[in-house]
C-alpha cells in the first residue's frame, strides 16, 4: 500500500499524467475489494492493481480517455454481464486525473513572456517558453519553467496539443505573432491568445478571412488582443492581465 502512495507522491511532485483509479464498492465475489487502488500513465503502464484480467483491462481504458485532466467520474461493472468475468460480482469505480497541470505555451521570451511565466508556476500551470533567438533564455534562472530555442513553426509542430494546452502568442515580431498564430489556430487547444492593438488585431483577421485561412467562427475563439483588457501599462501589468484572462477560461472550462 505504501509504495503506491510514493508513486502518487512523485506522481504530483513531478506533475507526471496519470489516473488515479480507486475501488470504492464491491458486491459479490470481485478481484479486488474497497480500497484497492491503481495508477494508470499515459503509456498504458501501471502501478497498483484492481484486480487484473478484464477488470483491470477496461479500467485503463477509461482511464486514458480521460488522462489529459478530464473530468473525474464513477463508473460500476458488473462482472459477468460486462466483462464476462465468472466472480460475477460488480465493483464501483472512481477515476481521477492527477500530476497533469495545464500546459502554458509562450511563444516569445521577451519582457511579458517571461513575467508571465513566472505567474503561471504559482497558478497551477505548467509553462514552457519559446523564442527563435540565440541567447535569449541565458540570464533566466526560473525554477519549474521550461525554455525551447528554435524555429517557431518547428516548435509547434514538435509540440503536443489537447483540450489542456493554454497558447500564449507574445513574440517580438509581428509576423512572428502571425505566423505562430496561423500555426495554431487550427489545432486543438483550452486556450489561444495574441497580443497586439486594434489595428494589428484588425489587419490579421482581414488577411486570415481574405486569404480563406480561418473562418468567422474559428476566429471567433481567439483572444485578440490578448488578456482582461485594464489600464495596464508595464510587462508586470500586462502580464497580470493575460494571466486573469486564462485563469477565468480554465476555471469555466472545470465548470461545464
Amino acid at each position: 500500500m505504501q509504495e503506491i502512495f510514493d508513486d502518487l507522491k512523485n506522481v504530483i511532485e513531478q506533475s507526471i499524467p496519470a489516473v488515479l483509479c480507486v475501488v470504492t464498492e464491491t458486491s459479490g465475489s470481485t478481484p479486488r475489494k474497497a480500497g484497492s487502488k491503481m495508477l494508470v500513465f499515459a503509456d498504458g503502464s501501471i502501478k497498483g492493481t484492481i484486480g487484473g484480467g478484464s477488470i483491470e483491462f477496461q479500467a485503463i481504458q477509461d482511464a486514458l480517455a480521460i488522462i489529459s485532466c478530464g473530468k473525474p467520474f464513477s463508473k460500476c461493472f458488473h462482472l459477468k454481464n460486462d466483462l464476462k468475468m465468472q466472480c460475477g460480482g460488480t465493483m464501483q469505480v472512481y477515476f481521477e486525473a492527477i500530476g497533469c497541470l495545464p500546459k502554458l505555451y509562450i511563444f516569445g521570451g521577451g519582457h511579458i513572456g517571461k513575467a508571465l511565466a513566472g505567474y503561471a508556476t504559482g497558478l497551477g500551470f505548467r509553462p514552457f517558453v519559446f523564442d527563435q533567438r540565440d541567447g535569449i533564455f541565458e540570464t533566466w534562472n526560473m525554477p519549474g519553467i521550461e525554455t525551447r530555442t528554435g524555429d517557431y513553426l518547428q516548435l509547434v509542430d514538435s509540440l503536443p496539443f489537447d483540450n489542456n494546452t493554454y497558447v500564449v502568442i507574445v513574440t517580438h515580431q509581428h509576423e512572428s505573432d502571425q505566423k505562430v498564430l496561423f500555426a495554431c489556430a487550427h489545432l486543438e487547444y483550452a486556450y489561444l491568445g495574441m497580443i497586439g492593438s486594434k489595428r494589428k488585431v484588425a489587419e490579421i483577421r482581414k488577411n486570415a478571412l481574405e486569404n480563406g485561412t480561418f473562418s468567422d467562427e474559428l476566429l471567433a475563439k481567439i483572444d485578440m488582443p490578448i488578456g482582461i483588457p485594464f489600464a495596464a501599462e508595464t510587462p508586470a501589468e500586462i502580464a497580470i492581465s493575460i494571466i486573469a484572462k486564462i485563469i477565468d477560461v480554465k476555471n469555466t472550462l472545470k465548470k461545464s
